[in-house]
């Protein structure tokens, strides 16, 4: 009917690229009657999720009403935001789309009234209900002007809750769930709320029976106090007028983004990317995006965050090395660095630095708040890092950013010692991990040690996902602009996918020896010199950017003037050797990808891989694996699984010519610097074996204690530290090397220690027991192999 209609359209985007898109109908109401429609924004791991789903079941099974669910997350980790779409009614229910005039919404992060537009589309006298630390009369301070007006515009129900004090008190950490639930129940009045009472609490012996009478009754503790909890706030008449008096901020960092932050990721992490035109991806069409770009965020997830005490610092950077996010680091200032910075820039003289300061600085609106930095500071007078509000250190910021610009030091350590590999800027800061990750630090390291000549191949999983969780990489840049290369492939074919990336690679430098020595021929003084340096060094890794750089000089300084130098200096940045890793997973590295990982150890060729170990499938729902142990309750085995794990290390090993190491770093960190810095340097095929603590394994004190979950592991003889170096075997030297003691603590105790285990005495009490003494049995069989590897060359020798 249309004066210029399309044979052929798109519906749902605005393309002002080839106009192919139907114009979006805007405030189009769709009446139902009898229809509750709410939406929930919650925080990933903060229970909303499953919360609603209990909600959802409770309402279709006991009462007439059709219910219908839908659960909208972001490609963040635990840490990410999640959206809950619910709707009852006594009709059944047909609307497959999202819910967008709501009348209840509910919002379970305080910090996300800055970043969302959380009551959009909330039909006029609906309810909102906020969680959050502040009392009413705070409110007035800490909303942002256009939710006030929009509160009172709409003439709202306002109510705030503090579950996160109430699930702290009762013993739930984070997991607000039960007591917003309760809330919602009582807010919405679907059902009596003591008839909702009583069914959330039946939902609760189904969801954690398995876990402990514990876990039972501090869920049904925060039901009772989540309806009793809710606090009505009496809307001030002049919200309608608010306007906000520069108390907002723009995030710190964010005053002058790059455009690809503003104009992309910015509305897409607002939950507006469906509003962008097609145009603004213009230039992006090849799926390559910037750098660096997770540092704009400044989400503010956490509620309490690291707050240093230099007063009782030994200077260790051991929080800094354990920290998942890279969001607490050692800074270095000259007196007059200090004397220009901003208030709160804290620093004591640096230890073996001279004329230099030192301070621990810490990004309040980039950490998470697991407290591994506090768990793990070994300060003798008291603990250097304490968790305090995040409220009191916002005024971090601002010397936060001075720190971490500041002009880079020469490290006054080695790099490749723990504290030394601190004083290295990480090129990877700020991931989509969960709170407390136990990959990520590991994935730290390696940009700190190598990733300014860094190439990385991913898999797919969750090394993927915090590796780039769109539109935002925590993989970045250093001063120099230098930083990793980083590109994601398939579960199957990673090893394959990065392999490729080094034989392409290493073909061009080969190229590059070639015009190297024929120019080498013709070439005299300081050029010569720089040629034939470069030519002799060409693969000795680090070594190579000063020569690359006095080359590329040198060749300036003369001209390119033969058709050799023309194209060494067009293939310049392939001077440098690259170190080239492959990461993924134990589900890729044992199981889908083997054949591939296989291929590329039998390559012979000099190459890394590294596998982040969680004994599951951590991204895709909790599956058992080839690394999951015996008795460990996971998806596909609900009642433990029962055959061994496999050794992929003493495959590896079989090959003779292969570096193999397998490390943990809460349990020897010095163990973990030498078995890196050994594969880079081994110029063949490397496999690290890293044994990562992971939310799926329901670690009973916490992810804050992931490293000690570590320490644990190797001290009970649940995980097993060693290198296997073949270079050793030209030396006359045992290749291998069993560096974890005896065990010293109970092997039992470690597993009763996790849900993945413990759960399993519930689940099949019959062959609990029997299984957990297998999985003790293996594990030692497996070391014991290890000591026959450790004793077995000296009795044949």
């Amino acid at each position: 009917a249309a004066e210029n209609g399309k044979k052929f359209f798109t519906l749902g985007i605005n393309d002002d690229v080839t106009f192919l898109s139907l114009e979006r109908a805007e405030g189009v109401e769709v009446e139902t009657p009898g229809l509750t429609e709410c939406k929930f924004w919650g925080f990933g791991s903060d229970g909303t999720v499953g919360a609603n789903k209990s909600a959802i079941k409770i309402i279709g099974d006991h009462t007439d009403m059709y219910a219908q669910a839908y659960f909208d997350y972001d490609s963040k980790k635990s840490g990410g935001v999640t959206m809950s779409h619910l709707r009852f009614g006594k009709n059944p229910i047909n609307l497959p789309y999202l819910v967008t005039e709501p009348q209840f919404v509910a919002c379970h992060r305080q910090s996300y009234v800055h970043e969302y537009d959380l009551i959009r589309g909330i039909k006029k006298g609906g309810t909102f209900l906020l969680n959050c630390t502040w009392s009413p009369e705070e409110l007035n301070e800490h909303l942002p002007a256009k939710l006030r007006r929009q509160i009172a515009e709409k003439e709202l129900n306002f109510y705030i809750i503090n579950a996160a004090k109430i699930a702290s008190e009762i013993g739930l950490g984070g997991r607000i769930n039960m007591v917003t639930q309760a809330a919602f129940f009582k807010l919405t009045e679907i059902i009596p709320v003591d008839d909702a009472v009583k069914y959330l609490k039946e939902s609760v012996v189904t969801s954690y029976g398995k876990k402990g009478q514990n876990i039972v009754d501090m869920n049904n503790a925060a039901i009772d106090q989540g309806v009793n909890a809710l606090v009505k706030v009496d809307v001030p008449a002049d919200w309608k007028n608010a306007v906000d008096e520069g108390g907002h901020k723009a995030k710190p960092g964010c005053e002058s983004c790059p455009s690809f932050v503003q104009n992309i990721a910015q509305p897409i992490n607002a939950q507006a990317g469906y509003d962008l035109p097609v145009s603004t991806f213009a230039g992006y069409e090849d799926g390559t995006l910037p750098a660096g770009t997770a540092k704009f965020e400044k989400r503010g997830p956490a509620l309490f965050v690291p707050k240093w005490l230099p007063e009782n610092c030994i200077q260790c950077n051991q929080c800094s090395f354990v920290c998942p996010h890279a969001t607490i680091r050692p800074i270095l200032a000259t007196e007059a660095e200090v004397s220009a910075a901003p208030e709160h820039f804290d620093t004591i003289p640096a230890l073996g630095a001279k004329d230099l300061q030192f301070r621990i600085a810490v990004s309040p609106l980039d950490c998470l708040g697991c407290g591994n930095c506090v768990d793990i500071c070994p300060a003798p007078k008291g603990k250097a890092i304490v968790m305090t509000s995040i409220d009191s250190e916002i005024e971090q910021a601002e010397a936060w950013n001075y720190g971490v610009n500041l002009p880079v030091k020469e490290n006054p350590m080695k790099k490749e010692t723990v504290k030394g590999s601190q004083f290295e800027q990480p090129l990877f800061e700020f991931s989509g991990a969960c709170a407390g990750c136990g990959e990520t630090p590991y994935a730290k390291l390696l940009t700190q040690l190598f990733g300014d000549r860094m190439m990385i191949a991913n898999a797919t999983g969750c090394s993927s996902i915090w590796g780039a969780s769109m539109p935002a990489s925590p993989y970045t840049t250093n001063q120099q602009g230098q930083g990793p290369s980083w590109a994601n492939s398939l579960f199957e074919d990673n090893a394959e996918y990065g392999y490729g990336m080094y034989i392409g690679v290493k073909k061009i430098r080969q190229q590059l020896v070639e015009l190297a020595s024929k120019a080498v021929e013709t070439a005299t003084g300081e050029l010569k010199e720089a040629l034939e340096q470069w030519i002799e060094f060409a693969n000795l890794g680090a070594a190579t950017r000063q020569r690359s750089e006095r080359l590329v000089a040198a060749i300036e300084a003369e001209g390119a003037t033969t058709p050799e130098l023309k194209e060494i200096l067009e293939k310049k940045q392939f001077l440098i050797k690259r170190s080239h890793w492959i990461f993924g997973g134990d589900g890729w590295a044992y199981d889908i990808g083997f054949g591939g990982v296989d291929h590329v150890l039998a390559s012979g060729e000099d190459i890394n891989i590294f596998v982040f170990d969680t004994e599951v499938y951590s991204n895709t729902g909790g599956q058992a694996s080839k690394s999951t142990n015996i008795a460990a309750v996971a998806q596909f085995a609900a009642s433990g699984k029962r055959t061994k794990k496999k050794d992929l290390g003493m495959m590896a090993m079989s090959y003779g010519y292969v570096y193999v190491a397998q490390v943990a770093m809460g349990a020897d960190k010095n163990q973990l610097m030498k078995a890196v810095a050994e594969a880079e340097a081994y110029p063949g095929p490397s496999l690290i074996i890293a044994y990562s603590p992971c939310i799926n394994h329901g670690i009973k004190a916490g992810m804050g204690k992931a490293q000690e979950e570590q320490r644990k592991a190797v001290a009970a003889g649940y995980w097993d530290l060693y290198r296997y170096n073949p270079q050793l075997k030209e030396e006359g030297k045992n290749p291998f090397s069993l560096d974890s003691k005896e065990p010293t603590e109970n092997f039992q105790d470690f597993l009763k220690g996790e849900v993945r285990y413990a759960s399993l005495a519930k689940a099949a009490p019959d062959v609990a027991e029997e299984l957990f003494a297998k999985t003790e049995q293996d594990a030692k069989d497996r070391r014991l192999s290890y000591v026959r590897l450790q004793k077995g060359f000296e009795d044949v020798k």
